[in-house]
């Protein structure tokens, strides 16, 4: 695709540009109300000089890390339909231009793309919006400078998309609380939260600490660029897309009104991104603290609490970032919850099919790799033997993957065969008649544990034992 320096224009597809794409017929466009009661809270005083927090963004150094950050997540393309690999080219034709556009105001982002993913919820799907990647690079400029100012602001108990700090570190802070007598809890669900979060409350706790209009108008302005879903054009006066390198930090700005109530009331809790956990030590304790804090995050941060899925439970009860609770001697320890097991199977059911057409190497590649990602998440966990009987239900799958490329007779007597059997058990195991996945566990003496190992699929239970945590 060739890039020109006038095509700028072309790429900067702006919300009036949909609006005479699609009639009036075709779709009513969304009208959402805005709060219009905003809390006044001035507490926060900050010592930072941002005054000129518009150059410090746009500093060459600081755009060229954000380009080889979105470069290296690679990802789709976003509604004008520019990939990561035309990026560079096109930021070296428009930069300038870009940046002075931004410098004056006068920048306006383009609409993100809508994707909908399915949740484990049957029926429901989580909105992600896609930014182009030129507005990528923009966000992820945004991010990199405001990321130092807000985490000395942010709480010791959240955790998520946070430097040094992750899931396990979040779970470790589960198990001191429960340690410590905190079994109760209140597991809270915010409902839609990304859908929900009031735009102008978030732009009045970025102004406590952002003093550099330009910065709020250009935040605002992606918050308000609207989504274009099946060819159609939508505004968004609530909510902020979800999917975005800028997004992540605003819901952590956001939800930091949230940690500083529970901190200020003397509360025990753990957050990893909207996912939040109030620590208690009795259910009754638990049930008046959820009383007394839904008035705060409804009527105070405008955000909806899910009443059916927020709820007081036992610690053991309570499924936290995929993993379950349990006693033993007196501390607290972790298993992989049955939900986590079932998507782990699923997944390994996808990625060993008999009819994707892969190839073995291939197919050796994708699940080692799916194997070390998930092991090395769920490795704190007690799942020694979850992982050695999915190993042999595993190797099974394998096996037969294999019986089903020996498809004819003469080629089974011949694999078989490499194998140093009796002439006898080869004729035997060559002629077998049986089903595909009975005949696989007939393999166990050709295929060994070894071979397949040798072939290259690793085991999931010896790799927990080299990665465990605990």
């Amino acid at each position: 695709m060739n890039v020109t320096k006038n095509e700028i224009k072309d790429r900067q597809l702006h919300i009036e540009d949909y609006l005479q794409m699609v009639s009036a017929e075709q779709k009513e466009y969304a009208e959402v109300s805005v709060h219009s009661r905003i809390t006044e809270n001035n507490d926060i005083s900050t010592d930072f000089q941002t005054d000129e927090l518009l150059e410090q963004i746009l500093q060459p150094d600081n755009l060229n890390k954000a380009y080889k950050k979105v470069k290296s997540n690679k990802g789709a393309g976003g509604v004008d339909g520019m990939s990561v690999d035309e990026l560079l080219t096109f930021l070296k034709n428009n930069q300038k231009k870009l940046v002075q556009k931004l410098k004056d105001g006068k920048y306006k982002p383009n609409p993100v793309r809508r994707v909908e993913i399915p949740k484990e919820t049957k029926g429901e799907t989580r909105k992600l919006g896609v930014p182009t990647v030129v507005d990528r690079v923009f966000q992820q400029a945004i991010t990199q400078v405001l990321s130092p100012i807000y985490e000395k602001q942010f709480s010791e108990n959240s955790y998520g998309f946070r430097p040094k700090r992750g899931a396990h570190d979040a779970l470790k802070q589960c198990q001191q609380n429960v340690n410590d007598g905190y079994v109760y809890v209140v597991d809270m669900d915010l409902e839609k939260f990304f859908d929900t979060v009031c735009q102008s409350k978030l732009v009045e706790v970025l102004s406590r600490t952002i003093k550099d209009g330009r910065v709020i108008s250009l935040i605002h302005k992606y918050l308000n660029a609207g989504v274009v879903s099946n060819g159609m054009f939508e505004k968004t006066n609530v909510g902020m897309p979800q999917g975005g390198p800028l997004s992540p930090l605003l819901s952590n700005i956001m939800l930091n009104e949230l940690d500083k109530e529970l901190e200020r009331r003397g509360h025990r809790f753990v957050r990893y991104a909207d996912d939040c956990m109030i620590f208690c030590k009795s259910r009754k304790s638990a049930i008046r603290t959820l009383e007394n804090i839904m008035p705060h995050i409804e009527g105070k941060l405008f955000l909806k609490v899910n009443r059916e899925k927020t709820k007081v439970a036992h610690i053991s009860k309570v499924r936290y970032l995929g993993y379950s609770f349990y006693r033993y001697k007196g501390k607290c320890r972790l298993r992989v919850h049955p939900k986590s097991i079932a998507k782990m199977k699923a997944k390994l059911k996808e990625l060993t099919s008999r009819s994707n057409g892969w190839g073995n190497e291939y197919r050796a590649l994708k699940l080692t790799q799916f194997i070390r990602g998930w092991v090395n998440y769920f490795g704190m966990a007690d799942m020694k033997q979850l992982l050695r009987s999915t190993d042999e239900w595993l190797r099974r799958k394998i096996r037969a993957i294999y019986w089903k490329q020996w498809k004819k007779i003469k080629t089974r007597y011949q694999m078989i065969k490499k194998f140093g059997m009796p002439e006898w058990k080869v004729h035997e195991m060559a002629n077998c008649r049986k089903g595909i996945w009975r005949s696989a566990i007939m393999l166990n003496s050709v295929l060994t544990n070894k071979v397949i190992a040798s072939l290259g699929y690793i085991s999931m239970a010896d790799y927990y034992l080299k990665i465990c945590k605990n």
